[in-house]
């Protein structure tokens, strides 16, 4: 197996201290990198993973905190918190370019060949990047078919992929409709992949024993998902030596 090296990053962001996760591939020349969006609860050892996972592939990764270094397992904290961020494009953008920041400072980063992935909260942030014109070569998300400012869509320079469960209640057809009217208007490059019988959050392993209605993992289709972002960054941003 591939070395690799990770260590954690402080930065402030929505006026937090945030605390990320950043994992270097091996070896000493610049790489393709990789932003990894969190779930609404926030940055847990199932992102840190998928950024360790990319820089086995080659990637920098940077697994990048929402919630000033807590996990927000508490439901009502979690929406008391999600849902105004949510609703403010501004403020998730300023979350994601704080996390661009550390991405692009990090020496062994090309920066010029950038993707932004994201799960939830995260990938909500990583569209507002696109939305807001960043340079990115892929978007790609997870439960997170967010709308966002009427025409700003059109400044998304990259393609997006984007994945769902077909049970999902929290991202139900009429979202899908909303989101994908608003790739098509912009004439973003786009794909939406259904997975059939996945409720939200379907890619997340547990990382507590609660049980929250319309959420719940699904490991095939988690796998699935997996390799098909994968398959996103090797079409859109190969790591080549």
């Amino acid at each position: 197996m591939t070395t690799i090296t990770t260590r954690t990053v402080e930065y402030p962001a929505d006026g937090l201290t945030m605390t990320g996760h950043l994992a270097l591939p091996a070896g000493v020349g610049r790489r393709p990198a990789v932003l990894v969006g969190p779930e609404g609860p926030g940055l847990s050892d199932v992102e840190r993973r998928r950024a360790d996972a990319l820089a086995e592939l080659g990637y920098v990764a940077l697994a990048f905190d929402v919630h000033g270094g807590r996990y927000l397992d508490d439901i009502e904290e979690m929406l008391a918190r999600c849902m105004p961020l949510l609703a403010d494009p501004d403020r998730m953008r300023g979350i994601g370019h704080a996390a661009l920041d550390v991405l692009c400072t990090e020496p062994r980063t090309d920066p010029g060949r950038i993707a932004a992935i994201g799960y939830g909260t995260g990938g909500a942030i990583a569209l507002e990047l696109g939305r807001d014109g960043v340079d990115l070569r892929a978007i790609g998300t997870v439960n997170a078919l967010t709308t966002g400012r009427a025409g700003e869509a059109a400044r998304i320079r990259c393609p997006v992929w984007a994945g769902v469960g077909s049970e999902d209640p929290i991202m139900p057809p009429a979202q899908r409709d909303a989101f994908t009217a608003e790739m098509q208007a912009a004439g973003v490059d786009w794909r939406l992949v259904v997975y059939g019988g996945a409720l939200h959050a379907f890619h997340h392993p547990p990382v507590d024993q609660a049980v929250r209605p319309g959420v719940g993992h699904h490991p095939e289709h988690a796998r699935r998902a997996w390799r098909d972002v994968v398959g996103l960054l090797a079409e859109c941003l190969p790591v080549t030596q």
